[in-house]
C-alpha cells in the first residue's frame, strides 16, 4: 500500500479462521503480532510505472488471512529506524513467503528505498499478521471496492478465492487513473470491473466511481447478503462507503481500511 500508516481496528488472541472472538472480527495471534522476523527479498516484479511487488522468503511465517497487514522495519547503517504498515498482497496458500505491493511515494523513506535501492538478497524485519477486522476467511460473499493501491489487500482475497476454488460469490470494483496505473491488471478476470478516472481505453467512459457503478453490484443478493470491503484513501473510502449505503448495503456490513 502507500507510505502512510493505515487506520485499522485490532484484536488479540488466535482462533481458527471460521471462528470469531467478537462478531465479525477475527482474532490474531499476540505472539505473531509482537515478534520481529527476518524476511529476505527474493523477487521484484513491476506492476505499473509507480508500483512494484516485492516477494519475501519468511521461513517462520505463521500464515495470514486475506486482508491482513504487517509492520515492516528498515534499519539504516547509522541506526536510524523507519517502520510502516503494509497490506499483504499474496494469498495464504504460499507457505514461507509473502508479497507486498508498494507505490513509490514521492519523498517516502521506505517506499523510496524499495523502489531505488532494494535488490534480491536484501533483508528487512517484519512482524504480523496484524488485525482481523479487515480479514476475509473465504466463508461469506465478498463485495470488494478499491482504488489505487487500495486494491492490494483485496487482491489477496481474489487470489485466495481462486487458489481454493471457492464457490462463495466474490466481486471486485476497482478504480485507477488509467489502464497503465491499474495494479494487477494482468491478473483480473470475470470477477473484476475496472474504472478509470483520467484516461480509459477507447469507448470506455472516464469518471469517478458513482452510484451507477455500485448499485448494480447489489441488485443480485447472494444467500446471507454481501460483506463489503472498501480500501483506499480517506476521501475514496468515505465516497465509496456512502455509495454502498445508498445502494442498500447495511452499514454494519461494510469494512473500511483507509490510508492517508
Amino acid at each position: 500500500m502507500t507510505e502512510q500508516l493505515t487506520q485499522r481496528s485490532t484484536s488479540t488472541g488466535f482462533t481458527p479462521p471460521t471462528r470469531f472472538a467478537v462478531p465479525g472480527r477475527i482474532a490474531v495471534s499476540n505472539r505473531a503480532a509482537s515478534v520481529w522476523q527476518t524476511a529476505t527479498l527474493t523477487e521484484i516484479r513491476r506492476e505499473t510505472p509507480h508500483a512494484a511487488t516485492f516477494r519475501f522468503a519468511v521461513p517462520d511465517w505463521e500464515g495470514h488471512l486475506p486482508g491482513q497487514h504487517l509492520m515492516l522495519r528498515l534499519t539504516a547503517q547509522d541506526g536510524y529506524v523507519a517502520q510502516r504498515h503494509y497490506s499483504i498482497a499474496s494469498a495464504p496458500d504460499d507457505p514461507g513467503h509473502i508479497e507486498l505491493t508498494l507505490d513509490h511515494v514521492e519523498g517516502g523513506e521506505v517506499s523510496g528505498w524499495f523502489h531505488t535501492v532494494a535488490e534480491p538478497g536484501d533483508q528487512v524485519a517484519l512482524r504480523g499478521p496484524l488485525s482481523g477486522f479487515f480479514a476475509w476467511p473465504g466463508d461469506r460473499p465478498a463485495l470488494l471496492v478499491g482504488a489505487g493501491s487500495g486494491v492490494v489487500p483485496l487482491m489477496s482475497m481474489v487470489r485466495h478465492h481462486r487458489a481454493r476454488g471457492l464457490a462463495v460469490p466474490l466481486r471486485l470494483l476497482v478504480s485507477a487513473r488509467s489502464p497503465e496505473e491499474l495494479i494487477y491488471a494482468r491478473e483480473f478476470g470475470a470477477e473484476t470491473r475496472p474504472l478509470f478516472t483520467r484516461r480509459a481505453p477507447q469507448g470506455v467512459p472516464v469518471g469517478r466511481m458513482a452510484a451507477a457503478h455500485v448499485a448494480p453490484l447489489l441488485d443480485e443478493q447472494p444467500p446471507g447478503g454481501w460483506e463489503a470491503y472498501v480500501c483506499g484513501s480517506n476521501a475514496f473510502a468515505e465516497h465509496a462507503s456512502r455509495l454502498l449505503v445508498e445502494a442498500g448495503q447495511p452499514v454494519d456490513r461494510i469494512r473500511i481500511e483507509r490510508f492517508g
